[in-house]
């Protein structure tokens, strides 16, 4: 399986730089000067890290195969991809995103409440983008206390909301006609 560690975007200055979209969890290591990455689409790789940077928050990447504007210019949009380390240490609750897309998402009492349609990562932490029955996309702290089980195996995730996080625990506003409240009882 391939994972994108970043993709290209503009260049930067004339001698071949680059901006990176980071998409590694681990830049230190994956985008290390002479790293060699493969690329999607393939005909514009592998390449090889000559050097990177960091400057006000954004990365910067100079490749061995790209020494002017026009080149890095044509790597615009490029994903830079590495296969799965299988030897890799994962910890133990840890996700991928491509290995939620598409998860069903059921409450505890194992009622539809959605699709995950993607995941955001966060400072405090990640978010899962779930598409709710009526298409309402509702972003959901993919924590233990809220996500309690991830089932792949059965394609679907269990989680235990907070009241009002999806659409459909909304609380519809109350009909005064219908009340039953204290109004209506002094009135019968």
């Amino acid at each position: 399986m391939q994972l994108i560690v970043a993709v290209i975007g503009p260049a930067h200055g004339l001698k071949g730089e680059v901006k990176l979209d980071v998409r590694t969890d681990i830049p230190q290591r994956r985008l290390a000067p002479g790293a060699m990455l493969e690329t999607d689409p393939p005909e514009f790789g592998p390449l090889t890290v000559a050097r990177t940077r960091e400057y006000k928050g954004a990365t910067f990447a100079v490749f061995s195969e790209c020494t002017d504007r026009n080149a890095a210019e044509q790597l615009r949009g490029v994903a830079l991809v590495v296969e799965t380390d299988e030897d890799e240490e994962i910890e133990e609750d840890a996700w991928y995103p491509h290995e939620l897309i598409g998860l069903e998402v059921l409450d505890t009492d194992g009622f539809t409440l959605g699709e995950v349609i993607g995941m955001e990562p966060m400072p405090a932490q990640d978010l899962i983008v779930v598409r709710e029955l009526d298409g309402t996309a509702t972003r959901v702290p993919f924590v233990k206390e809220i996500v309690t089980e991830v089932d792949p195996d059965d394609h679907c995730i269990v989680v235990d909301p907070p009241g009002g996080l999806f659409a459909s625990d909304a609380e519809e506003p109350a009909d005064p006609a219908e009340s039953d409240g204290p109004a209506n009882e002094a009135n019968a």
